[in-house]
């Protein structure tokens, strides 16, 4: 297929079009000194958004309840009740033996211990099962 010589509007000779902006068309060394800096349209800004929350408003009402029965279960229950090896004896978390799900605001379900039995708790789930420190969800 041939290219067609056409008019360059930079230069006003038949010449072979290089680019072409908008309606007007331009040879090489036309379009170099008469390139655009802005987009001939502008294109429109897309309008921001808004962050997807991190919490559902569901489970912010649960943890509202939770943060006030886990203040209360600590203090009623200040030493670990786990006691492994390493244990520092001062309860600073709890430890839900059924999981979180269903049973997040469940206190008979909780248990109060240290921070380095909890860490164990978690990493040996089926030593954990064996010693009565987690149970299962069934």
């Amino acid at each position: 297929m041939e290219s067609k010589k056409k008019l360059c509007k930079g230069c006003d000779k038949e010449q072979f079009i290089w680019k072409s902006h908008g309606r007007y068309k331009y040879c090489k060394s036309c379009w170099l000194r008469v390139k655009p800096k802005k987009p001939l349209v502008q294109i429109p800004l897309k309008s921001k958004r808004s962050a997807i929350r991190k919490k559902s408003s569901k489970m912010s009402a649960l943890d509202t309840v939770y943060f006030k029965l886990r203040e209360n279960f600590l203090y009623k229950y200040p030493l670990c009740g786990a006691a492994l090896p390493k244990c520092t004896s001062q309860s600073t978390d709890v430890h839900h033996m059924k999981g979180r799900g269903k049973y997040y605001n469940d206190v008979t379900t909780w248990l109060s211990v240290c921070r380095t039995c909890h860490d164990w708790i978690e990493t040996h789930p089926i030593e954990a099962k064996e010693l009565g420190l987690s149970i299962k969800r069934n």
